[in-house]
């Protein structure tokens, strides 16, 4: 649906380079520069980021604690604890301009790794060490293919294996949408492994910022404490990972449609990026202007 349309965005030409820039991640991971820059076993870590960025930091920090790797914090840049004590911080950053990222980096007085899309711009020079993934930036205000490449580079270096989480993309992109998913009002995303309730809130963020729908996530086991309440015959429901038992049949009592597939959760978030796009298109927006948003934030003041 809306083929031509959406043939004609730098979104959808950009969602669809995912897999490709997922494999040239996977082979920088192992670039004796890049395993320098990021965290060594047994260091312990903030990462820091914005929006999207901060959802990736957060996936990544309980992959890497869950791995036994080092104590990994996940913050957004504007609410940094300072008084704490780490042995290396991560920005991440697509622009390499966000003022509360630059803010960060400015007053940190440990070693410092940045991996941005934009090389030669205030948050790199800022950090000790930089990984710039070039390939993967965009020139869309809507993060897609930066963040999950960044996400795969800490993945790999992780020791993860990740050809399936590929595959399963490619797969994600392939699928057709169908009408019943982008003709729904009201969207909850859920995570179903702790690593995963960041990619919910990414999956959430993308369906505001692209095509202004009602999106909300929540960790799957919170979500009926409460959440539940706001589900009906509009609503879709969508886990990343694994739902807790029971709770197909309790979205499907109050009317749900429900998702949940055994591919990677990061493959999931693309075909939610496909269907952010769909849903924009149906309702009269370009996805590649969304509104009251630039590509990055740069507040007064700031270089």
């Amino acid at each position: 649906m809306h083929t031509s349309s959406a043939a004609q965005l730098h979104t959808t030409a950009e969602i669809a380079s995912q897999p490709a820039c997922w494999r040239r991640a996977v082979a920088l991971a192992t670039d004796p520069a890049v395993v320098a820059a990021l965290p060594a076993p047994g260091e312990r870590v903030a990462v820091v980021g914005c929006g999207t960025s901060f959802f990736m930091a957060q996936a990544y920090a309980r992959l890497r604690e869950d791995e036994g790797l080092g104590e990994t914090d996940a913050f957004a840049a504007s609410e940094f604890p300072f008084s704490r004590t780490y042995d290396r911080v991560v920005a991440l950053s697509r622009s390499g301009t966000t003022t509360e990222v630059i803010d960060v980096l400015r007053r940190l007085r440990v070693p410092t790794t940045a991996i941005v899309g934009t090389p030669g711009t205030p948050v790199t020079e800022l950090a000790d060490q930089v990984v710039a993934l070039e390939f993967a930036d965009e020139r869309s205000v809507v993060q897609t293919r930066f963040a999950t490449t960044a996400l795969v580079l800490l993945r790999a270096h992780l020791g993860e294996h990740l050809e399936r989480a590929i595959l399963d993309a490619e797969q994600a992109l392939a699928d057709p949408l169908t009408p019943d998913l982008v003709e729904r009002n009201q969207f909850t995303f859920l995570g179903g492994a702790p690593w995963t309730t960041g990619l919910a809130a990414e999956a959430a963020l993308k369906m505001r910022e692209a095509s202004l729908s009602w999106a909300e996530s929540y960790p799957a086991a919170e979500y009926r404490h409460g959440p539940i309440a706001i589900t009906d015959e509009s609503s879709l429901v969508w886990v990343f990972g694994t739902a807790p038992e029971g709770l197909e049949l309790a979205v499907a009592g109050v009317g749900g449609r429900w998702i949940a597939r055994d591919r990677d959760p990061l493959a999931e978030l693309v075909a939610v990026h496909r269907l952010a796009v769909e849903v924009a298109l149906m309702r009269g927006l370009h996805p590649d202007t969304p509104r009251n948003l630039t590509r990055s934030v740069i507040l007064d003041g700031t270089p």
